[in-house]
């Protein structure tokens, strides 16, 4: 493997990319960097996406069919010569240092914890790209959808509960996307934490929002707290809305289709 990968570092590609000239060849190494690149990108620019671009929690799966797929190791991507590098965290925590001293430039997908951030995802990387009209037109899209949801009914409260019985406060883009639908989070305790067990056997949610139940793969393990009545009483009690894992798997604007089908059952409801 050490002699292979000394052959690709001796080719030399001179991959980097010209400042004045957009890259032609691009590689994104995860599935949350592929959304990106598949949402901004024509097809003719993109070398290769990653392995997971056509699994269910990628929300651009079908945009990624045809299109060459490649493992986030190093001797498989330089091997095929690309100009550009796209990544979240594919390949590791020094990918991006590594495959800039073998003279690939490596863009880095921005961390984004609130729509806000989104936007400025979105921008940076169209503009990084040589796209930024594109850049612009997702926002806008992604704005208007915002703008269009109303809900005018008093604000419900929703708990957030996966399949290994956790949940999201304060501080989590998760719970922006629930107040952005026009709703109070259950959860008051900031991060990522286990359901609130004790609180839900006196005080419940109006409405549950259910994520990553979809998958057939995706069942409560032996000590979830999932498994506990009270919890499960929530799912079969209380209006429920079963999102996506593509939805919220990565922070893009795709988080607007779990907002809008949040917003859809709370006005529903009286």
């Amino acid at each position: 493997m050490r002699v292979a990968l000394a052959a690709v570092l001796a080719i030399g590609f001179g991959g980097a990319a010209i400042a004045d000239s957009p890259a032609q060849r691009i590689v994104s190494l995860d599935y949350c960097s592929d959304q990106f690149v598949l949402k901004l990108l024509p097809r003719s620019r993109i070398l290769a996406v990653s392995p997971d671009a056509e699994r269910h929690f990628s929300y651009m799966r079908d945009s990624a069919d045809g299109i060459a797929q490649v493992r986030p190791v190093a001797e498989d991507v330089l091997i095929i010569g690309p100009d550009l590098i796209v990544r979240s965290y594919g390949g590791g925590a020094h990918a991006a240092k590594f495959f800039e001293h073998a003279g690939v430039p490596v863009l880095q997908v921005p961390y984004a914890g609130t729509i806000g951030e989104i936007r400025s995802a979105i921008a940076f990387l169209a503009n990084e790209l040589g796209v930024s009209e594109r850049g612009k037109d997702v926002i806008a899209t992604m704005d208007d959808r915002l703008k269009r949801v109303q809900n005018k009914s008093k604000p419900k409260s929703v708990l957030y509960m996966t399949p290994s019985g956790v949940t999201s406060g304060p501080g989590t883009l998760v719970h922006e996307m629930l107040l952005a639908a026009g709703l109070t989070n259950f959860e008051s305790q900031p991060g990522w934490r286990s359901i609130p067990l004790e609180r839900m056997a006196y005080e419940q949610p109006d409405m549950v929002a259910a994520a990553f139940f979809s998958v057939d793969t995706n069942h409560p393990a032996m000590w979830s707290p999932m498994r506990h009545p009270v919890a499960k009483r929530q799912l079969r009690d209380r209006p429920t809305v079963m999102l996506e894992g593509a939805w919220t798997s990565c922070g893009g604007w795709f988080l607007l289709d779990a907002i809008e089908a949040l917003a859809g059952v709370s006005a529903q409801m009286k």
